[in-house]
């Protein structure tokens, strides 16, 4: 079956709800709230809203009336993770870097204009940095992995997403799109990105994209750490180790791409 030009956008249109939702996390967001970021007109938007609550892909708190992801998405999630989840993948790199660094180190990947936090190592050192939770999201741009993330996608693409994120931009120590394309900048330079007191005061990370088979920008490594230990020498052997590192997880993304694909 063939679909429709409205079709397609009626299904563009519940995705972006849908991804909007999921930014939200606990707290959900009210329908004035989607319609204005979704830039839906209002009736369409409680049409969508109504329709994917019809289907369990979301839910209405009773009191706030807020949205919510349903336990229909949760369920879709679990089975694409069967097939795409990465962290086993990515767990041995992130266990090196932390074993070697005794640092707290993260994995993200791109959802859409979003990093997501999938998955963390604690460090071993007595001051920790735990300044991402598993599951949280971020506008790319946004702390050290979205960072590295945004600033390895092409000029077009990385114009698009500062355009559409800017309104999100200064609930993060008050950051603008000015400021993200000097942070781009200095990160295309170094090779690596650096975020040094800006989401979490006290904290410098240190982030380094992960690349697909098409050389497509869909993830990041970063450690964070208390600023004194974060100093340029320092910074330059962790980006080394995360380089090195970086190189096996995308070894195993293509190996993982192939199995899944060729079955």
């Amino acid at each position: 079956m063939t679909l429709n030009h409205d079709s397609v956008g009626t299904i563009r249109r519940a995705n972006l709800l849908l991804r909007l939702l999921a930014t939200a996390g606990r707290r959900g967001l009210a329908l004035t709230e989607l319609s204005s970021r979704s830039a839906l007109p209002h009736p369409t938007a409680h049409r969508l809203l109504k329709q994917l609550h019809g289907e369990g892909l979301i839910v209405q708190n009773d009191e706030t009336r807020r949205y919510l992801l349903g336990p229909v998405a949760y369920e879709l999630g679990l089975a694409a993770a069967e097939i795409f989840d990465l962290r086993h993948v990515s767990r041995p790199a992130l266990e090196a870097v932390s074993a070697e660094t005794e640092d707290t180190c993260y994995f993200v990947m791109r959802s859409g204009l979003d990093a997501v936090c999938i998955d963390r190592i604690e460090g071993t050192f007595a001051v920790r940095t735990i300044t991402l939770e598993v599951g949280s999201r971020r506008p790319l741009g946004v702390g050290a992995g979205g960072l590295a993330i945004l600033a390895a996608c092409d000029h077009d693409e990385r114009e698009r997403i500062l355009h559409v994120t800017a309104s999100r931009l200064p609930e993060f120590g008050n950051l603008d799109v000015a400021q993200q394309r000097e942070a781009i900048a200095r990160t295309r330079k170094a090779g690596y990105s650096l975020v040094k007191n800006r989401v979490t005061l006290g904290v410098t990370a240190l982030g380094m994209p992960l690349h697909d088979s098409m050389r497509r920008p869909i993830g990041a490594i970063s450690v964070g750490a208390i600023d004194p230990r974060m100093r340029e020498q320092r910074r330059r052997q962790i980006a080394n180790l995360l380089r090195e590192q970086v190189l096996k997880i995308e070894k195993g993304i293509r190996e993982l791409n192939s199995f899944v694909f060729e079955r």
